[in-house]
């Protein structure tokens, strides 16, 4: 078999494979480059509300059920703590509930997983590490491999030895023309 075939059908072949992994990789990518601007793992939702009376002279372990009762929460506190002596974070499974001794204001965070895309974004960053990170590897060396082989598919004018080289250069230029503005410019 002629070079060229072999490194065509391989190409085409090790394409397929990393079509899903490339989509999975390319989609956390936009959610992690964008973490400044939200939380791509878990929707994050507050609510602020008023308790009319607040006791005092109570313990902390009695403040917690009593507000837990006025806010009619029933699951069970992980921890809590008091930031300072006119706060009081209570913990529970996926929420935080903040009160304001002064203000009388209660603020509840409830934090729960965007579905698949913090699952993806665990496997972008390799959070279960082990065997994953195996995978990772060869998906990287088929990366390599598929934008090396790309490069020797097309004869001609239009492949490496012409219009290729210059869109190769291009490819490589973008990087470190940015990496060169970044460090010495902006």
């Amino acid at each position: 078999m002629h070079w060229r075939k072999l490194l065509r059908v391989l190409h085409r072949d090790i394409g397929y494979i990393a079509t899903g992994l490339t989509i999975i990789y390319a989609i956390s990518g936009i959610a992690v480059n964008h973490i400044s601007d939200w939380n791509a793992n878990y929707k994050i939702k507050k609510t602020t509300q008023k308790i009319d009376a607040i006791p005092t002279d109570v313990s902390k372990e009695e403040m917690i059920n009593y507000v837990l009762k006025t806010l009619n929460i029933s699951e069970a506190v992980e921890s809590s703590f008091r930031p300072s002596p006119t706060e009081l974070e209570i913990f529970l499974k996926g929420k935080t509930i903040h009160l304001n001794y002064e203000s009388k204001e209660v603020t509840i965070e409830t934090v729960n997983p965007r579905l698949l895309l913090k699952e993806t974004n665990d496997l972008h960053l390799n959070k279960f590490k082990g065997a994953w990170t195996y995978i990772a590897d060869i998906f990287s060396v088929a990366l390599i491999f598929l934008a090396i082989s790309g490069l020797f598919l097309i004869k001609g004018k239009n492949g490496i030895k012409g219009r290729g080289s210059w869109l190769t250069l291009i490819g490589f230029g973008i990087p470190i023309i940015y990496l060169l503005l970044y460090n010495f410019v902006l």
